[in-house]
């Protein structure tokens, strides 16, 4: 499996990793030392023992086979019980990190052991808060179990469908007992519901409003035609067996209950909700977000500085596009009204309906077509880019940001997505669909995912908000920078807006959080000071709302990223090299910002000689 991963890309490209990746690449044709060895296998280990509490993400990997075979049929324990189990295991895990002497090991595993612990650590101050969901290296901490965007009535019937693979009748036969693991996992999470509420921890009602809205749409029509029944039929064709009978007598006989088990649970928490938004009206409120907001940025900025640094990092960006805005014609009002005139000009919009979702897709997809053919510039070792382009389900549309990504399989069996919220095309200008391409995309998530598949198994499991979300938005900027915007200021506008949009939400997020902002004073600030539609922002306030803290990991990252790239180029003048630069990022893998600040030191001195 690890050489596998290692040798994902072959030929010519393999020759350019020694300078591009110092701190691996450079060690990989050395003999490991007994103590590099043993540390890997211990990490080895600590990788195998995750996918046992998470088995989807081997399912997401497309590692649910040979040995992992038994993991296909399993799902994680959502109970307060198995939520205890994961942190006692990473308690044991750091033990056993600890122990390791970093002075025996390689700068390598000294980075992927700083990666793991890292995470860990961060991770277990979580789980010892009072209450909320967090996500062992993820990002999607949250103080609420159950709500518009997370729960298992939103990630399950989705990974099945997308993940879980089918070829054979045991494929078949793991489906089913993971649908009946469906129901386990409902109950599981609506005893902390009912936790939590009784702790006082309920959620905003608009934020409920919108969960129970997607809970009772789930929960309509009879069983046998739910998607979790149909994904499993529509597969199995050439299968003999009576899946689908089978499905559905578990939708209807299990899942259905604990579905409506769930639904009553929040209702009863709507009955008692207020409209306050933010986490000063929880519960040791405060200090959930002052956890939130370093988990998301992994760095002890304070919500103050959060919030500063979104405004100045607006007004940068804006004085940008002023300067664009007047060449255009657009001369009177802010930078926001304009956009937002500029939004409304019928050359940039879509029709409504499927017409309009018919052009989005046709556009998205020649923007990756274009961007893809512009990667040789940009890298000296080049990721597959393996992606699919697919819609939100629209069961989970209301609830779900505009767009996400993420790599496939190790394999390459199952692409990566770029899912895109299509419940009206009212969210997207056609000056807009280009960067968010290469921000859920190419070069953005899928493509940096790719290339953390030939690191050790745990750093693919690992992810850090600050990292990814900023890389992803220097993805955009490398966009602009390889000329996909040449001839067209409205395009570049939309890039430049887009990343403003990133410095909003940490002057909104926080603003929610820290300074008791209402939800309505979020929304009206967002459209008015970007120009983006209330439409689109009033889905983002509402993610924000239940995501405290991730939103401000973009730009956060992003601003970092490039402040490594200036030290870099100051460091070395004429022996700066852009792919190298961004190769050296991008292989490093996922990483807390002050591991990637080593990681480009290890670039310089290598560039250096």
């Amino acid at each position: 499996m690890d050489l596998t991963r290692r040798d994902w890309i072959a030929g010519a490209a393999a020759t350019t990793l020694a300078t591009a990746l110092p701190a691996r690449a450079q060690n990989a044709p050395v003999a490991a030392s007994a103590a590099d060895a043993a540390a890997e296998a211990t990490l080895s280990r600590i990788a195998e023992a995750m996918l046992v509490d998470s088995p989807e993400s081997a399912s997401g990997l497309g590692i649910d086979t040979g040995a992992r075979a038994a993991l296909k049929a399993r799902l994680g324990d959502r109970s307060a019980a198995g939520q205890h189990a994961v942190a006692d295991h990473l308690r044991a895990h750091l033990a056993t990190l600890k122990a390791i002497e970093p002075a025996k090991v390689s700068a390598a595993t000294r980075t992927d052991i700083d990666v793991v612990r890292t995470a860990f650590e961060t991770a277990l101050d979580g789980f010892a808060l009072p209450y909320g969901d967090v996500a062992v290296g993820g990002w999607r901490n949250t103080p609420y179990v159950v709500i518009q965007n997370v729960g298992a009535y939103l990630d399950v019937p989705r990974s099945l469908d997308s993940d879980h693979s089918i070829a054979t009748k045991a494929d078949a036969d793991a489906y089913l007992a993971r649908l009946e693991s469906y129901a386990t996992q409902l109950d599981g999470e609506t005893v902390r519901v009912r936790t939590a509420s009784a702790r006082g921890v309920v959620p905003p009602d608009f934020l409920l409003d919108k969960t129970l809205k997607q809970m009772t749409q789930s929960l309509a029509g009879e069983p046998a035609g739910w998607d979790v029944v149909t994904s499993l039929t529509r597969r199995t064709r050439d299968i003999p067996g009576d899946w689908s009978n089978q499905a559905a007598a578990i939708a209807r006989d299990k899942v259905k209950p604990a579905l409506e088990r769930q639904l009553a649970a929040m209702q009863d928490d709507r009955k008692k909700a207020t409209s306050d938004a933010g986490m000063w009206a929880r519960p040791d409120g405060d200090a959930w977000y002052r956890w939130g907001l370093r988990a998301s940025t992994t760095t002890n900025m304070t919500p103050d500085e959060v919030h500063a640094m979104g405004r100045d990092e607006l007004a940068r960006l804006q004085s940008q596009m002023d300067v664009i805005l007047q060449g255009l014609g657009y001369s009177k009002g802010s930078v926001g009204a304009r956009m937002t005139a500029l939004g409304k000009d019928p050359r940039f919009i879509f029709p409504e309906g499927d017409a309009g979702r018919a052009q989005i897709m046709e556009l998205v997809q020649n923007r990756l077509r274009d961007i893809r053919a512009r990667m040789p510039r940009a890298f000296n070792t080049l990721a597959p880019g393996n992606v699919e382009v697919r819609r939100i389900p629209p069961v989970e549309e209301a609830g779900a940001p505009g767009a996400y990504g993420g790599a496939g399989s190790i394999d390459g069996k199952v692409p990566g997505k770029m899912w895109i919220n299509l419940r009206t095309t009212g969210i997207w200008t056609r000056y807009s669909l280009p960067t968010l391409v290469y921000h859920e995309a190419i070069p953005g998530h899928v493509w940096q995912g790719e290339y953390s598949f030939r690191l050790p198994l745990i750093r693919s499991l690992l992810q850090f908000n600050a990292f990814s979300e900023g890389w992803a938005l220097y993805a955009e900027q490398l966009g602009d920078e390889l000329g996909a915007y040449e001839g067209d200021p409205v395009g570049r506008l939309g890039y430049l807006q887009s990343i403003a949009f990133r410095a909003c939400r940490m002057v909104v997020d926080t603003g929610l959080h820290a300074k008791r902002w209402t939800r309505q004073q979020a929304i009206d600030w967002f459209a008015s000071t970007n120009g983006s539609s209330v439409d689109e922002v009033t889905g983002e306030v509402d993610r924000y709302c239940s995501w405290p803290g991730q939103a401000c990991g973009y730009k956060v990252g992003h601003s970092e990223i490039n402040r490594l790239r200036d030290r870099a180029k100051t460091a070395l003048g004429g022996r700066y090299d852009f792919k190298a630069f961004n190769d050296a990022v991008v292989q490093g893998g996922g990483v807390p910002m002050t591991v990637l600040g080593r990681n480009v030191d290890a670039f310089i001195a290598a560039r250096r000689g």
